[in-house]
């Protein structure tokens, strides 16, 4: 049998237009204006705290109002008008991850970036937008929180929701969609967790602590115990830090999850947190404690301000102890190599189908087996 060569067109020329993959990623935003708090807020409160909290939804727009005033007190007076570089951080990564793709994909893909909580780039908006450049497929890629399973069930929330507004009669539009539902175990971001802590201790800190004085909080993204069933994140961000610990604890014996907790009333959290691990560290006798991020991609409040205040509240009890804060990862190029990395099987798959054409059902169809 022979096979010509002129039978398999050069990736790039298959028929333009159709057939080109929007990735989605996804992440909460955050308010770069004070006025925008209580909205935040109440969205923040509608898709997270409504699948654990015994809590009514009438009380949300007030709760919100009042949340709002308490953030507006800690940004403003207490860190001198602080202004999340989130949103900035956030876009960074998607350029970068854009990049590393495009160099395989060229311009049959394009990289576009939703926020659970913020206009102009609430999830509905910006899949109107990739509706109307004529993509039909779509790679649904949560970044921002690493666990991801809970988190990325609200974005998945919100892309159904907006999917439903979008639909325009006899058929969807999407013909292919993906999901990457976390990277928690992705070997390469676990040895890139493990190498970043190895760096900071040989630059700074190596020469003046014997490496069993050197305690590491490894802080992951805080999960309630009951979330009404939904699965919350804990079991993979406990794998996660597992891993992460194995590649250090040889060297380094001081080493403890960090929950980053939302310390909401009535809802039973990870522990121990972040602060509590640490108090145990310097217990156990540490001299100096890393501060590491490992269960979120991209800084946001809990990783700057959360995690200012703990150390802030550690120091005055601990004066002869030294505290290190981390980053997160953020537009690291190795990490948005390998971000994109895990995004192109997903591309090559739904570049490779045929798109399936879904004609929406109109509910109530039992369907029984025999």
């Amino acid at each position: 049998m022979v096979v010509t060569a002129e039978k398999t067109p050069d990736i790039n020329q298959i028929a333009p237009g159709k057939d080109r993959v929007a990735v989605l990623l996804m992440g909460y935003g955050e308010v770069e204006s004070y006025e925008e708090f209580a909205n935040y807020n109440e969205q923040a409160l509608n898709l997270l705290t409504a699948k654990f909290a015994p809590v009514p939804t009438w009380i949300y727009p007030p709760l919100a109002k009042i949340l709002a005033m308490f953030d507006r007190h800690e940004w403003s007076h207490q860190h001198h008008n602080f202004i999340s570089p989130h949103n900035k951080i956030f876009e960074g990564q998607r350029a970068g991850i854009e990049k590393e793709l495009k160099e395989k994909w060229g311009d049959r893909l394009q990289v576009f970036k939703a926020y659970n909580f913020c206009q102009p780039f609430l999830p509905e908006q910006v899949l109107a937008e990739i509706k109307s450049e004529g993509f039909d497929k779509l790679l649904i890629y949560p970044l921002l929180v690493v666990d991801s399973i809970f988190t990325s069930g609200i974005a998945v929330e919100q892309v159904n929701h907006a999917l439903t507004k979008l639909a325009d009669g006899e058929e969807h539009w999407l013909k292919g969609t993906r999901y990457i539902p976390s990277f928690y175990n992705e070997p390469a971001y676990i040895k890139l967790m493990a190498k970043l802590v190895e760096e900071k201790i040989a630059s700074e800190l190596a020469a003046n602590y014997l490496p069993s004085q050197i305690g590491i909080v490894l802080m992951n993204h805080g999960c309630p115990h009951k979330a009404k069933g939904f699965t919350s994140g804990i079991d993979e961000s406990q794998a996660m830090y597992e891993l992460v610990r194995e590649e250090l604890i040889n060297k380094y014996p001081l080493i403890s999850v960090g929950w980053l907790n939302h310390d909401t009333p009535l809802i039973e959290w990870t522990q121990p947190n972040a602060e509590l691990a640490a108090k145990n560290l310097i217990e156990l006798g540490a001299k100096v404690i890393i501060m590491m991020p490992i269960g979120f991609a991209t800084e946001n409040h809990e990783t700057l301000l959360d995690v200012h205040h703990i150390i802030h509240h550690l120091e005055h009890k601990n004066s002869d102890v030294a505290f290190v804060q981390m980053p997160c990862v953020n537009d690291l190029p190795e990490f948005l190599k390998m971000a994109a990395d895990w995004a192109n099987p997903h591309i090559e798959a739904l570049l490779s189908e045929t798109g399936v054409t879904v004609t929406p059902a109109t509910g109530h169809h039992h369907h029984h087996h025999h």
